[in-house]
């Protein structure tokens, strides 16, 4: 309720004295409560700094409680003192000290505004491991960390210990700072000096001394040296760095090892802000089948399963697994042979399956686990239940081995044929990816439609695009024997995009305006090349006839 001001020098019932004093007992009331909420919002510096200073003697006491500053908030901001709060209106205070609770509840439940509290090691998860055998996490091949969690980083691994890692740190610094001094000297000297000038005597000496130090590196190995090489790689295999010492130069392999450390360097910054997580990039190599994988980009496997330096993978189920054993028991049991799914081309050795990922969640889930981790831009893991998935496979006398794979969408309403394709790594190069494309071509021909792969391409994915699409070309117009080429016509009878075929032709320079028409030029020169590198290379195809499939209700 609003309080009744007095005039100076006037005089004041008995009813404005009571309402006085219930004021002033509403405004200690307020700030009391307020006082209570802020003490059991002090922090535990603050706490500790009053019990140091009750306990002090009383000359100390008087100089801390003179010192002490009040008590900070959880925002970081010190409390309102009394001096601060309008004594002439207490409602106003009381009013205030409501309007302020209300933030300060907001600043405790959100955690940026905290005061941040630096952690030894804030950044380390203890309970994981170096992937090297024998590793204990400790010492970092930079010098410079005291732990590590990657191969990158392990010392060990490098064939060195933590302190002589530190040492060449401390020696890497000295020769910076005195190469840092030089540069300095040198820019101040040749400021004036004529724009291409000739080489310093101390280079000249310097570029000599490696010279002499390669030349010397021509000669082969010792016998003593190579029985050390083999015997260190027979004993630790591919869990240790080979011995790099007397195979080049000295000056060579400090450059490497420069090159090595600032990598691992690299590496431990973008873990440190985030960017790389606990656990991310940890899974090196994969045991499927026969086959040992060196993998090349990051894959959302569970962490238990992240941390693993090498994961084991059943080439059958995709089933992924921690250890040989569990891999041995696993195929001892496993009845799978190929992949779930209808198979709809045979020809030979080569099979393709029809998984839907509605039916088959799991093993679709696993194949998009695997196939990340030779995949750069793919986003999809879980969500694959509005795909078909393509999987082509290799058949011997233990069962289909996965070639590769690509997944369409069921219902694409922009006619993308293709949504994520890949060949295995071991499968590469040897045909089996213009294999997939020109069979993901070969059911847009059979659904009457015109396809184009879903965009942004890979690397890989757009190199091998781009020579299925000049092969096409380049076949359609050995065969043709009109004279007048229509790009709708070439689009109709081969499945393909006009605007992949349009950009195809500018590739290959066979498009040419002239008098205000465009004209594709045939020239005789590519069709002849082409033609001799497949009769020299025989490459495989896809025979339509083999094909047993009708497209799927509702596409």
């Amino acid at each position: 309720m609003p309080r009744r001001k007095r005039n100076a020098g006037s005089s004041s019932d008995a009813t404005g004295d009571s309402d006085d004093s219930v004021e002033h007992e509403k405004t200690d009331s307020s700030q009391s409560d307020g006082n209570t909420r802020a003490n059991t919002r002090m922090t535990r510096a603050s706490l500790r700094l009053s019990q140091s200073s009750q306990d002090a003697p009383p000359d100390v006491k008087q100089v801390v409680d003179r010192d002490e500053s009040p008590p900070r908030t959880p925002t970081g901001n010190a409390q309102s003192s009394e001096s601060d709060i309008d004594v002439s209106s207490p409602s106003a205070s009381h009013d205030e000290s409501h309007a302020k609770d209300p933030s300060q509840k907001d600043s405790d439940s959100d955690p940026s505004h905290r005061p941040k509290r630096r952690r030894f090691h804030e950044s380390y998860n203890f309970n994981m491991k170096c992937p090297t055998p024998g590793c204990n996490s400790l010492g970092h091949l930079t010098g410079k960390h005291e732990r590590h969690f990657s191969i990158s980083g392990c010392p060990l691994y490098h064939n060195l210990s933590a302190d002589e890692c530190k040492s060449v740190q401390v020696k890497a610094i000295d020769r910076d700072k005195q190469d840092e001094e030089r540069s300095q000297s040198q820019t101040e000297e040749s400021r004036h000096a004529t724009r291409h000038q000739a080489p310093t005597p101390r280079q000249v000496r310097y570029k000599e001394k490696v010279v002499e130090m390669r030349r010397k590196r021509d000669s082969p190995l010792a016998k003593e040296q190579k029985e050390k090489n083999m015997e260190h790689r027979q004993s630790h295999g591919t869990t240790r760095e080979p011995l790099l010492e007397n195979i080049t130069s000295e000056y060579d392999l400090e450059l490497f090892r420069k090159a090595q450390a600032r990598a691992s360097e690299d590496l431990e910054k973008l873990r440190l802000q985030g960017q790389i997580t606990e656990g991310s990039n940890m899974i090196k190599t994969i045991v499927f089948g026969r086959y040992e994988l060196d993998t090349w980009y990051h894959s959302p496997y569970p962490e238990e399963y992240a941390r693993l330096g090498r994961l084991y993978v059943c080439e059958f189920c995709l089933k992924y697994m921690k250890s040989q054993t569990i891999l041995r028991r696993h195929m001892a049991k496993c009845v799978w042979k190929h992949p779930p799914g209808d198979e709809v081309y045979r020809k030979g050795a080569i099979s393709v399956f029809e998984v839907d990922g509605k039916k088959n969640k799991i093993y679709c889930q696993n194949l998009c686990l695997l196939a990340k981790l030779f995949l750069d831009h793919k986003t999809l893991y879980y969500d694959v239940e509005p795909f078909l998935f393509y999987v082509m496979t290799e058949a011997d006398n233990t069962g289909c081995h996965l070639v590769g794979y690509f997944s369409k969408e069921k219902n694409s309403f922009l006619n993308y044929n293709v949504s994520c394709i890949l060949t295995m790594p071991q499968y590469m190069r040897q045909g089996y990816g213009k294999m997939l494309i020109d069979f993901s071509y070969l059911l847009s021909k059979v659904e009457e439609k015109v396809g184009s792969p879903e965009r942004p391409l890979s690397d890989l994915g757009l190199i091998s695009y781009r020579s299925y699409w000049k092969e096409v070309l380049l076949r359609y117009m050995y065969n043709f024997q009109g004279k007048e080429i229509s790009i709708k016509e070439i689009s109709q009878e081969t499945a393909v995009n006009p605007v992949d075929i349009v950009s195809t032709l500018q590739s290959l320079q066979m498009l040419k305006y002239w008098k205000g028409k465009h004209l594709v030029l045939k020239r005789q020169d590519l069709i002849d090349e082409w033609k001799a590198k497949e009769n020299k290379r025989g490459s495989k195809t896809i025979d339509p006839s083999s094909l047993k499939w009708t497209p799927p209700k509702g596409t």
